[in-house]
């Protein structure tokens, strides 16, 4: 893959880990965050201007925390220039955010009218998959522009899915995100609850793993928790609140009847008041404990892993 440059705008959490992926495939990444030493320490080339980021880019990524940081981005804002004022014909751009569907489709026709082509491109799978190149990636707008960069996939996704028309990939994101918060908003109550009546948590996990009430939050979440590793690194209890209202807006505006998000909105809210705003979701349990009584799952300090 040598030869092929890529733009990525936001090197956090998520895509500073992707980038690190592409940059050891042989691709040349030319980073851009707000945060000064994001990018090199990501091992992108640094830059301070949105243009040098398309320039000699073959395709550029994006990954934001929300839709107005990608619209800024994308059109700029207070008089300063965003990537559509640099983006060259035949460019594609690839939104990896969770984002608003209606918001992006505004985005892919504007883009559209220049000759640049914009994927919304959903991702899922946590900080495990990004360090390990195995997330699965769920896109959105043309299917050929997808296929002209699959090349930029391979490094960081084990499964990409075309989903269909512009929207599509961020619409399927926030469905699979809002499942990701009921499953973790329940499974950390009755996790507390198995504390307080006594209960062995490892058996009780093996119980719930082997029946009806399974998900990715017994299985893959929750054998760490309760041994004091909350798998750090992943998304926040205040991003996780944005991509279930995000979900809500969603459904209204398709009319469909939004009956099970006052749950994870009521607990991702209490764990945000009781002070984890900005710690990984997983520390839910640890705030529904707080309002418990201050129960523990675990006694250790623990939290050196990543999230799967």
């Amino acid at each position: 893959m040598s030869g092929r440059q890529v733009g990525f705008v936001g090197l956090g959490n998520m895509g500073g880990r992707m980038t690190r992926r592409l940059v050891a495939a042989g691709i040349s990444v030319v980073g851009f965050d707000v945060r000064p030493g994001q990018a090199a320490a990501a091992g992108a080339t640094p830059t301070s201007s949105l243009a040098e980021v398309g320039n000699g880019s073959d395709c550029v990524l994006l990954s934001l925390p929300d839709s107005t940081a990608v619209e800024s981005v994308v059109l700029g804002d207070g008089g300063a220039g965003g990537l559509a004022d640099a983006a060259t014909p035949g460019q594609v751009i690839v939104d990896l955010s969770t984002a608003a569907p209606a918001s992006t489709r505004r985005l892919h026709a504007a883009l559209a009218e220049r000759g640049v082509q914009y994927l919304d491109a959903g991702i899922s799978g946590g900080a495990a998959a990004a360090e390990k190149g195995s997330l699965t990636i769920m896109v959105g707008g043309s299917e050929a522009a997808l296929d002209s960069v699959r090349w930029v996939f391979e490094p960081i996704a084990s499964k990409v899915v075309f989903m269909g028309d512009s929207g599509a990939g961020h619409s399927t994101k926030l469905l699979n995100n809002f499942l990701n918060a009921v499953t973790l908003a329940a499974t950390a109550e009755v996790m507390v609850a198995a504390r307080k009546a006594g209960l062995d948590l490892a058996a009780v996990l093996d119980v719930i793993n082997h029946s009806s009430g399974v998900s990715y939050a017994s299985t893959n979440r929750f054998p760490h928790i309760i041994n004091g590793d909350y798998l750090e690194g992943g998304l926040t209890s205040a991003l996780m609140t944005k991509d279930v209202v995000l979900y809500v807006d969603h459904v209204r505006e398709l009319g469909v009847p939004c009956l099970n998000a006052a749950g994870p909105l009521a607990t991702f809210g209490a764990a945000i008041n009781l002070g984890y705003a900005d710690q990984i979701s997983n520390r839910v349990v640890d705030a529904i404990g707080d309002l418990a009584g201050g129960v523990r799952l675990h006694t250790g300090s623990g939290g050196h892993g990543t999230e799967g």
